[in-house]
């Protein structure tokens, strides 16, 4: 049992002697160096706990319209419940089918789901969000088109997933070419213009719906992409998947793959996390695929069972050969996804996405009649739209602060326009919060 003790402290000095104490901490600049011993004070189980119940109870219970990639949904209690059974909650990644089966099982039928909701042939699980989702089906893409090093993103995507798309493709010697905007979705135009003039391109990435909340037009995109290059993938990156209940599915276009974000299914906005990306693709691009994929098979006996069919990753196969460095199972955020559509079932999921389109379209008629805002999404929108005012927003804000509202994200956060915001509606608001919000703004001079 030796090997469950701690090491000593005079095993530790050997350690770090043997290893080089100065080389382990060489690239951190000395001046950024701790050159004296932590100074905290020591607390009881007590006083940390009235510690955070304090801090808790500084926050304010608000009626929110805040979305721009995490959105806030009803969750019924037994998402909660169901996802918390020891079994679940402690279950790894499923290497031994024979021990795993409920998690594969869960995995199946997420990976199921997801190709129902986005109309696509296959889809992977473990991906960490949306943000990484949408570079490695770059990276995917690249894959699949070996001879060309271009790809083009629209502005439309979300601008976090931009930047971790830039950081993930910096030392690859991949090229971005950043699409414009024409009344905030994609300028079918310069896209246009953008494939006659580089024949570079490997890819073009499309938010669907988009950062701005407005439906993209892929039905002219997708065989624009094609007619440049019948081999060039279309990659579609989605905030909130709930969309689809009322738009047609990215798979409905001929998108190749479709990637996004799966929080606002059954997992909780969470100060911005944890988050649950996806990735779905066409049967013959799997093998490309990062991630993993749970199969369904029969054992000796003819019973139904489930197994990790593909599963390219550095642990499994040569690094070099790897598809991804995914080493986290997002799995508990997938099992609560599961469980969340579960319940909804298909005509309940028709049912939550009508209810939040008809939400966003009555605050949109309600908005547009005020004197000092605008929204100014000209495409259809989902459940989120853009909006413009010709007063100081951060006034605006603490206003509806000061009333328990707030009235959305400021684009100012993102380094975009100071006079606009985006708004959300989803199922947990009703008419009434939305009259209360639009009478700030009446109300504003």
């Amino acid at each position: 049992m030796s090997r469950f003790l701690p090491l000593s402290d005079r095993e530790r000095e050997n350690m770090l002697k043997e290893i080089g104490r100065e080389d382990l901490f060489s690239p951190i600049p000395q001046g950024l160096r701790l050159k004296e011993d932590l100074k905290i004070k020591a607390h009881s189980e007590k006083e940390v706990l009235d510690f955070f119940k304090n801090l808790a109870e500084m926050n304010k219970n608000l009626t929110s319209f805040a979305g721009a990639g995490v959105y806030h949904h009803f969750i019924p209690s037994a998402v909660d419940y169901l996802s918390t059974r020891e079994e679940f909650l402690t279950a790894y990644t499923p290497y031994q089918p024979e021990i795993s089966q409920g998690t594969l099982q869960a995995i199946f039928e997420y990976q199921t789901m997801m190709c129902n909701i986005l109309n696509m042939e296959v889809s992977n699980a473990s991906m960490y969000d949306g943000a990484t989702a949408l570079a490695e089906s770059i990276l995917m893409a690249k894959r699949i088109v070996k001879k060309k090093n271009t790809v083009a993103i629209s502005k439309g995507i979300h601008p976090h997933y931009i930047k971790v798309v830039k950081t993930y493709l910096k030392n690859l010697g991949i090229n971005i070419i950043e699409l414009e905007l024409k009344d905030y979705a994609t300028d079918i135009e310069s896209l246009k213009q953008t494939l006659s003039e580089n024949g570079d391109i490997f890819a073009v990435a499309i938010g669907y719906p988009n950062f701005f909340g407005s439906v993209e037009d892929l039905k002219t995109i997708v065989p624009l992409v094609k007619e440049y290059d019948k081999k060039a993938i279309v990659i579609t990156s989605t905030t909130e998947p709930l969309a689809f209940g009322v738009i047609a599915p990215p798979g409905d276009f001929g998108v190749e793959i479709a990637c996004g974000e799966a929080q606002s299914f059954g997992n909780y906005p969470g100060f911005g996390g944890p988050l649950l990306g996806f990735l779905t693709t066409t049967q013959k691009h799997v093998r490309q695929m990062p991630g993993r994929v749970a199969g369904q098979t029969v054992d000796v006996d003819g019973k139904r069972g489930y197994v990790l069919t593909l599963s390219a990753r550095e642990q499994h196969i040569k690094r070099e050969r790897a598809t991804s460095n995914i080493c986290s199972n997002q799995g508990w955020c997938m099992l609560r996804a599961t469980i969340y559509l579960s319940l909804l079932g298909e005509e309940g999921f028709k049912k939550l996405a009508s209810l939040n389109y008809s939400l966003s379209e009555y605050a949109k008629d309600n908005i547009n009649k005020t004197k000092h805002f605008k929204v100014l999404n000209t495409k259809p929108t989902f459940n989120e739209f853009l909006v413009q005012t010709d007063v100081d927003f951060l006034k605006f804000r603490d206003l509806c602060i000061e009333k328990g509202v707030f009235p959305g994200v400021h684009l100012a956060k993102f380094g975009l326009d100071k006079d606009k915001f985006l708004l959300t509606t989803t199922e947990v608001i009703d008419t009434e919060d939305i009259d209360t919000l639009v009478e700030i703004m009446e109300s504003v001079k």
